[in-house]
């Protein structure tokens, strides 16, 4: 293998990486491509793809249609669900979904790769602490719970059951962990509280974080709890595991359109189920609640289906490009992006044009930002340098 890899990642791709550094997207061996397209896809709202929408589609009246899908590209405050919702969670989906790629040749023998699994979870969830600020030791202010923490668990918790069970055993694990939480919820009330009370203030999640978690708890993560607190991650490899069950669904022999069409008749499944329960469980994203999940779910399946048509059956890799160069890096992005102040870069280079460009000067800078940080990933994809856990 010609790359330059450093390191390894639950977010790996499906086999191994480019072999051209041109233009093309990477000659199809077993990769199923659309995984990595599809990562970045996700992760190119999370590096300011986001940002971006809604200052093309907000406007000062209220009234107006565009404000609208404005809104698609923010949280819901509490029960509900928009686009923005789904980004978190369809990561984590693709990490499941990667696993029967990356895990399959030790199917026969689990033991060799526990170690790399395990070193992997855990360094993910240092990595999660190092971006929330742990090497200032100012621990009493910090916030110890984090996106990658939560990816972490999740990938050892579906790679494990991957390793030792059947997908009949893995489906059985996610509908048990999702029945567990809501019974969790219905059945346990905080103290003080009451048993099924899923408000901001009163849920058992929010009482077991403020009591029991590390650090402090920011208000724009709800403010009465964290939403990568304890509780709420419980139901978080259930999220990784409908990706499993995907990912061993793609490896199968059946046809490609039937793939396309079972795939995305699942995610309708999900959809269904996950809205039906969420009129008594509600979809709250902050708790990770099991209808979210559902409802994640049945979306990462229809876009996995609409992902895989275009970019796997139909071959239009050209059209997957520009989000596999994201894809293929996605954590290293996500790191950086921290790291490295994008918006004084792009303000250096585009500051200029910005100023000419009038009322458009604030979306030329976040343009801007999404040029370079598209570029620097096109620099490591073309010298096949992928940074992974």
């Amino acid at each position: 293998m010609n790359e330059k890899t450093i390191a390894s990642s639950p977010t790996e791709s499906s086999t191994e990486s480019p072999t051209e550094s041109s233009t093309e997207v990477p000659a199809k061996t077993e990769r199923v491509l659309s995984i990595d397209a599809l990562r970045g896809f996700d992760m190119f709202w999370i590096i300011g793809g986001d940002a971006i929408a809604r200052e093309l589609f907000a406007s000062d009246d209220p009234q107006r249609w565009t404000n609208r899908v404005a809104e698609q590209f923010e949280h819901v405050a509490w029960e509900g669900f928009r686009f923005y919702d789904l980004i978190f969670p369809l990561f984590i989906f693709l990490v499941g979904c990667v696993l029967p790629y990356s895990l399959r040749k030790y199917a026969g023998n689990p033991r060799v790769v526990y170690g790399r699994i395990i070193r992997r979870g855990l360094f993910l969830v240092l990595l999660g602490l190092l971006v929330n600020g742990v090497l200032q030791f100012d621990f009493a202010n910090m916030r110890f719970a984090h996106v990658l923490e939560r990816i972490g668990i999740a990938y050892v918790v579906a790679a494990l059951l991957y390793l030792h069970t059947t997908w009949r055993g893995q489906a059985v694990a996610a509908a048990a962990i999702l029945l567990g939480y809501w019974a969790i919820f219905e059945f346990i009330p905080p103290p003080g509280g009451v048993a099924g009370d899923y408000s901001i203030e009163g849920n058992l999640a929010g009482y077991i974080d403020r009591n029991y978690l590390p650090g402090i708890i920011l208000e724009k993560y709800y403010g009465y709890g964290d939403n990568e607190g304890y509780l709420s991650t419980i139901p978080a490899p259930a999220t990784a595991l409908l990706g499993l069950l995907a990912g061993t669904f793609l490896q199968s022999t059946a046809k490609p359109w039937r793939k396309v069409f079972w795939l995305a008749s699942a995610g309708l499944v999900c959809l269904v189920v996950g809205n039906l329960w969420g009129l008594s469980f509600p979809i709250i994203k902050n708790l990770w609640t099991s209808s979210f999940v559902l409802v994640a779910g049945g979306w990462s399946l229809l876009l996995l289906s609409l992902f895989y048509a275009i970019v796997d059956v139909l071959g239009l890799h050209r059209l997957a490009f520009f989000w596999v160069v994201i894809g293929m890096n996605a954590i290293t992005i996500y790191v950086g992006q921290r790291i490295v102040d994008f918006g004084e870069i792009s303000n250096f280079f585009f500051g200029g044009i910005a100023r000419l460009s009038g009322s458009s000067s604030t979306l030329v800078l976040l343009l801007g930002v999404i040029a370079l940080k598209w570029g620097l990933l096109y620099f490591l994809y073309r010298h096949r340098i992928f940074l992974r856990v």
